[in-house]
């Protein structure tokens, strides 16, 4: 769990991904779209992954990706962005982590 909430304050705006998973992209993509940079860790690809993504299972992160940490605050999956998305919250919450300028 330490290592969890210090990989998620590491920027403004952290993502636990897959490189293979569909919906980690399209939410990076999103991101990228905001001109947002994120640290984004692919847990297939770094050491202790697994780990880290059941730690994320056990946080509430159901499917385990993609999760994303806003501010250091777990925001949730791909459902949850969307929704603050489509609801015009998710760019407020990005200014005030720092994440965004405009």
């Amino acid at each position: 769990m330490e290592t969890i909430t210090a990989m998620a304050s590491e920027r403004p705006v952290v993502i636990f991904s897959k490189s293979s998973c569909a919906m980690c992209y399209s939410i990076k993509t999103l991101f990228s779209e905001f001109g947002v940079n994120p640290a984004v860790h692919e847990l297939d690809e770094i050491p202790r992954g697994r780990d880290i993504e059941q730690a994320l299972a056990r946080l509430g992160c159901s499917p385990s990706v993609p999760a994303v940490f806003i501010g250091g605050e777990l925001v949730g999956g791909t459902n949850q962005v969307m929704s603050l998305h489509l609801s015009r919250s998710l760019k407020p919450m990005l200014r005030n982590a720092g994440a965004l300028w405009v």
